[in-house]
């Protein structure tokens, strides 16, 4: 597929997608998650780990207002909803069951569904110029994009509370100091950290990450006996894969372990 509203690449075992329409400052629109739900299809299958990103000026300003300005179908009552249930739910859930780590490199805003895009990240690096902004209050909507759900676990309720009703935007080193994200660089700098951490985690036992990420958001909702549990049996699944084997014979020959080969 030919995409025009994002670019894809694989470079080195390393997926790279990024939002690229300049002239929305990177909007996600239906026709945008629709690209971007395919990329991360393909990334699943020819990559070892995921850049999520932004060409140009901003990560995402949110969804496209212009296009479809209040969700109402020709006839009948608006569903600003209904796009979630089609597209964007399912898009955040992609994230969510995604087979290896996704970084998100955040440049400029990070708006709206944009936001909550940028906090799926399993690893989450902002330029200093960032922000992120819950901006549904400003058009008289909730949150959306599982950001309810993930801010109060990431920042707790009540600095959730204050990012989604007064809808101001939070700073890459506010969110640094709220626990949001993970770093925080230069501008300049923004994409060579991000593939240099995405390079680590592609050099890694992708089995064992892919379990990893898996566990810790499993974590969130399960009682401690549950969570042992879980991490029981994945435990036998990591043990018997070949990365496991390299792993120990690494050790064992000190060596640096290859699990690109195992």
């Amino acid at each position: 597929m030919s995409f025009k509203k994002i670019s894809y690449e694989v470079v080195d075992d390393i997926a790279t997608i990024a939002f690229n329409d300049p002239s929305t400052m990177n909007a996600a629109g239906i026709d945008t998650i629709e690209e971007l739900s395919l990329a991360i299809e393909n990334a699943a299958d020819e990559a070892r780990c995921t850049i999520l990103t932004g060409n140009g000026r901003g990560f995402c300003s949110g969804a496209n207002l212009s296009a479809r300005p209040d969700g109402a179908p020709a006839q009948g009552k608006p569903d600003a909803g209904k796009a979630l249930d089609s597209h964007y739910n399912p898009f955040i859930k992609a994230m969510r069951t995604h087979p290896h780590p996704i970084i998100t490199a955040v440049n400029g805003a990070a708006a709206g569904v944009g936001c909550s895009i940028a906090l799926m990240g399993d690893f989450i690096i902002a330029g200093q110029s960032g922000y992120f902004l819950q901006a549904f209050r400003r058009i008289g909507l909730v949150p959306d994009g599982g950001s309810t759900f993930l801010l109060p676990r990431m920042v707790g309720r009540a600095k959730a509370m204050e990012m989604t009703l007064f809808g101001d935007k939070i700073p890459a080193e506010q969110a640094l100091e709220w626990g949001m994200i993970n770093r925080v660089v230069e501008d300049d700098k923004l994409m060579d950290e991000a593939q240099a951490y995405a390079k680590r985690l592609a050099d890694g036992p992708t089995q064992a990450l892919a379990m990893i990420r898996d566990l810790v958001w499993q974590a969130e909702d399960n009682d401690f006996d549950s969570q042992l549990q879980a991490e029981r049996f994945a435990q036998r699944t990591a043990g018997r894969q070949p990365d496991f084997r390299e792993g120990v014979q690494a050790f064992l020959e000190k060596r640096p372990a290859n699990f690109r080969n195992s």
